[in-house]
């Protein structure tokens, strides 16, 4: 499980639950959920014969926060969901989830702290950096609006509740099953 929150927790055995961002808003209920399963939520790694999951730093706010660099077989997935620089070991992914809380500008935070990408220039470095399949994951006002207004982003799809994402391997398949926020 990445991140999480109640309407995205699965069903069915977990081997881990890894956080982004061990300060979020959602972090007690977060918490409560993993325990409930006899998990810890924490930015932390996973592997297992079929899957290696990595953090990664991202630049984000004024404390540590991460996105995730999933391996299966010769296919890259970044979870990258909230960002303010498009994180260099996102590049060349099969499939990226990414930052959209802003549309055509960057959402600043106080004091220079760091804050969101804009889903305009996401989408353009994202295709120049080589990312194959892009969803946007983190979805803000800004960008709700613009789709409201029928605005769409030059590369990328949005993120919808209950869709499957399939990246194929070789003999195998990776299926992600995704919400969006």
């Amino acid at each position: 499980m990445l991140d999480g929150g109640a309407r995205s927790e699965p069903v069915g055995k977990l081997d881990a639950w890894l956080l982004t961002d061990q300060r979020c808003e959602l972090i007690g209920e977060i918490r409560r959920r993993a325990r409930a399963r006899g998990l810890t939520a924490m930015v932390g790694a996973f592997s297992s014969p079929e899957l290696t999951v990595r953090p990664h730093l991202v630049v984000h706010t004024s404390h540590a926060t991460y996105g995730y660099l999933l391996v299966a077989g010769r296919k890259r997935i970044a979870w990258a969901p909230e960002f303010f620089v498009f994180p260099r070991w996102a590049h060349d992914a099969d499939l990226m989830f990414a930052e959209a809380a802003g549309w055509a500008r960057p959402i600043r935070f106080a004091r220079g702290t760091g804050g969101h990408s804009a889903a305009v220039a996401v989408s353009e470095v994202a295709r120049r950096r080589g990312v194959r399949r892009l969803v946007f994951a983190h979805i803000g006002r800004p960008t709700i609006r613009a789709i409201d207004a029928g605005d769409r982003p030059p590369f990328g799809e949005f993120g919808r509740d209950g869709r499957r994402y399939i990246v194929r391997v070789p003999g195998e398949s990776v299926r992600l099953r995704g919400r969006a926020p």
